[in-house]
């Protein structure tokens, strides 16, 4: 169990408005650069890496390098599962006003994201619909199963099913399928390295595209297509 001094901490470290807002331009699950996190929180470089370097040492994130350049990146989809219960306590909280507030980029947040490394929004809660529908996958409050019809739904939308088939069999590393609570719809969207494998397939195959400056991501015609005839989701 945490102590009680490094929960004091995490919640210091991302509490800071600099800090938050570095995290949560993490939370796309793309690496950036310090210089790229400092645009983002409104703050210099300079005080950026100081901030960046506490945040690493402390694990909630990790750092990759390449050439010249050091890349930041959420450590673990852990942080990422905490920082989107924040924003939904956060949205919860909020006086109604701020809730009628919203512009044409929470808009399209709500209507489709990535949450970490998976896809959020009501995009998001309807693929997870979907799949429990047609009992592709089995979803309770904490865990989720992929079930063998899912496994060959899979196949049919052309994702390499090998790496989910040795995830199920593994006993260790990263959950294979879990629900996700997502902060806008207050429903659960798919997570876990299945939610992550239909993210990247998605963008990779121009069902979904990522808008810049967000984690918003836009819904193609093609995906349009492919979400109505293979899911029965309509993204309209």
């Amino acid at each position: 169990m945490a102590s009680q001094a490094m929960f004091a901490e995490i919640a210091a470290l991302s509490g800071d408005p600099a800090r938050a807002s570095m995290l949560h331009a993490l939370m796309d699950g793309r690496a950036l650069t310090a210089t790229e996190l400092a645009k983002a929180a409104g703050i210099t470089p300079q005080t950026a890496s100081g901030h960046l370097g506490r945040m690493t040492t402390a694990g909630l994130l990790s750092v990759e390098r390449q050439g010249r350049h050091r890349y930041h990146r959420l450590a673990t989809a852990s942080v990422a599962r905490m920082l989107e219960s924040i924003m939904q306590v956060a949205a919860d909280l909020a006086p109604d006003r701020s809730r009628l507030s919203t512009g044409p980029r929470d808009a399209a947040l709500r209507k489709a994201r990535t949450c970490y490394d998976h896809l959020a929004g009501r995009l998001g809660v309807a693929l997870a619909d979907a799949l429990m529908a047609r009992g592709h996958i089995e979803l309770t409050g904490e865990a989720g199963v992929l079930t063998g019809s899912g496994m060959a739904f899979l196949g049919d939308i052309g994702l390499d099913t090998a790496p989910l088939l040795a995830r199920r069999t593994a006993r260790s590393g990263r959950v294979l399928c879990r629900p996700c609570l997502d902060w806008s719809e207050r429903r659960p969207h798919l997570a876990g390295g299945l939610g992550a494998a239909l993210c990247a397939h998605s963008l990779d195959q121009g069902w979904t595209r990522r808008l810049d400056g967000t984690r918003a991501v836009l819904v193609t015609p093609k995906g349009e297509r492919v979400f109505r005839d293979k899911f029965g989701v309509a993204t309209g």
